[in-house]
């Protein structure tokens, strides 16, 4: 008896992933990739010799890649390493701040320099792993779109608790309930930005997110952040699943409201089932553009997240207060993110964050030199003129970083490469260069997503950041798992 034959629409971690998981299944599974390598945003670049991942650098609850190795029966997977100091954060004061790992010295640190009660903090973490424990189970793992889900006696419970999960106060509104110093409350709204939010406007209940990073910690992984995608990929090849690059999906062929296949260069590739990696807007506005009927046109206009504007310096000197995550704060946080979503523009005094992926790979940067990922949050493409904002905020975060470091960054750029929300569009076919979706910016994002399964086309399945459960590479791989649940 022939295998039944899933097709993944997009090389994407949760793509690959999905691809994984079908083929574990006994699924005949081929996965088509428009560009010419795998990884979609969890991808890397070259410059001289000099390289960048180009997309995710944060690697948080390596658990979810650890689990597509177990399902395949492999011993050994992908290695990493725990981080003992998650970030190091720069205030326009002088205030220089380690956020270490372990919650304890954390709570120290914090103390000595804000004069915060370590009390405060580690209530804070409490009320983060509370929430977690209240919506892990049920809007992280399962299908908000399933009876079934909330059939469960752990849904249940986790109903009844509903109140304690803080969403109907902004996450700013709940911090500023909890710490009184200012510097300790834009450290922790920062955290909406994890997922392309606004912490004046989004929900509370994303204060789970700190729990992500500080009890489960932070890694590397040993070959940098793009050995996430191509050992997976390997994984998937040793599984059967063929992947096609350079193979641009044309349209997803229906019968009857039933898949039977996608159109590739003309050519019919049959399926029983097929999954889009492909954000949600554009698997709707290009591959079913002859069904408007089937479109759900609330979601398709729906505000989508924040995006970046990346900039990839490679850098002739080492600097010693640097780590692998910094963040150089801005001096006022609430007038950069109405900059941001209401104007629709950039700020004068970005929050700039830099990773610097050859302080744990010195391969990836010559000699006492290092490779930066110079990155500001920016708004959704909508129109802007991105060659002036661009050339402003260059040259705003180089000053900012200039004096804050105390050295003319400028004079050590040796080569440069830039990332904004149109590129990000045209490489990763995410809708306005939006980096995860839809924003989480009410009280109701999680309920209108795009559910992982379509209620309108027999066979047609979703993953990725732009669907339930949302962005990042935890919950993206999540996507995965619940659309092979599912199936």
């Amino acid at each position: 008896m022939p295998k039944p034959k899933a097709i993944v629409i997009g090389a994407g971690i949760a793509g690959i992933a999905a691809a994984i998981r079908l083929a574990v299944k006994g699924y005949e599974v081929e996965v088509f990739e428009a560009n010419s390598y795998p990884g979609g945003k969890l991808s890397e670049i070259t410059l001289g010799a000099y390289r960048f991942d180009a997309g995710p650098s944060l690697f948080t609850m390596p658990q979810y890649v650890d689990e597509l190795f177990e399902l395949a029966g492999k011993t050994k997977g992908l290695s990493y390493q725990n981080l003992d100091v998650v970030c190091k954060y720069f205030y326009e004061d002088g205030t220089k701040l380690s956020a270490y790992a372990d919650e304890d010295r954390f709570a120290g640190e914090v103390a000595g320099l804000t004069g915060e009660d370590p009390a405060n903090v580690k209530r804070y973490f409490k009320n983060s792993r509370n929430i977690y424990q209240i919506t892990n189970h049920v809007f992280l793992e399962r299908s908000l779109h399933r009876l079934k889900t909330f059939l469960r006696w752990d849904t249940l419970k986790s109903v009844f608790r509903f109140p304690q999960i803080d969403a109907f106060r902004t996450m700013h509104r709940a911090n500023k309930g909890f710490f009184r110093d200012k510097r300790l409350i834009q450290f922790f709204d920062r955290y909406a930005t994890y997922n392309g939010s606004n912490p004046y406007q989004a929900p509370a209940t994303l204060n789970v997110i700190p729990h992500l990073e500080q009890y489960f910690g932070a890694y590397f992984p040993d070959g940098g952040m793009y050995s996430i995608t191509t050992s997976l990929v390997k994984l998937g090849e040793k599984l059967g699943v063929k992947f096609n690059y350079t193979c641009v999906v044309d349209e997803i062929v229906l019968q009857k409201q039933e898949v039977k296949g996608i159109r590739v260069k003309g050519e019919l590739q049959a399926a029983d089932v097929v999954i889009s990696n492909m954000d949600v807007y554009f698997t709707y506005s290009k591959l079913l553009k002859s069904h408007p009927e089937l479109q759900p046109a609330k979601l398709l206009k729906q505000e989508r997240s924040s995006s970046a504007l990346i900039f990839y310096w490679g850098i002739k000197k080492s600097f010693q207060e640097l780590d692998l995550h910094n963040v150089f704060f801005s001096g006022d946080y609430e007038a950069e993110f109405k900059a941001i979503w209401e104007k629709q523009g950039l700020y004068h005094d970005p929050t700039v964050y830099i990773n610097i992926s050859s302080k744990y790979k010195p391969d990836d940067a010559p000699m006492d030199c290092e490779n930066w990922f110079v990155m500001i949050n920016v708004p959704a493409n909508k129109g802007q003129d991105w060659d002036e904002l661009i050339a402003e905020a260059r040259k705003n975060i180089i000053a900012k970083l200039s004096r804050i470091l105390g050295e003319d960054v400028s004079s050590l750029i040796t080569c440069e490469s830039i990332l904004d929300p149109r590129s990000i569009e045209s490489k990763t076919s995410s809708y306005q260069g939006s980096l995860y979706g839809t924003s989480s910016n009410n009280q109701f994002a999680a309920f209108l997503r795009q559910a992982n399964r379509s209620s309108k086309i027999k066979g047609l399945y979703f993953c990725g950041g732009s669907v339930h459960p949302g962005g990042g590479i935890p919950l993206a791989l999540l996507s995965a798992k619940i659309v092979s649940d599912w199936m």
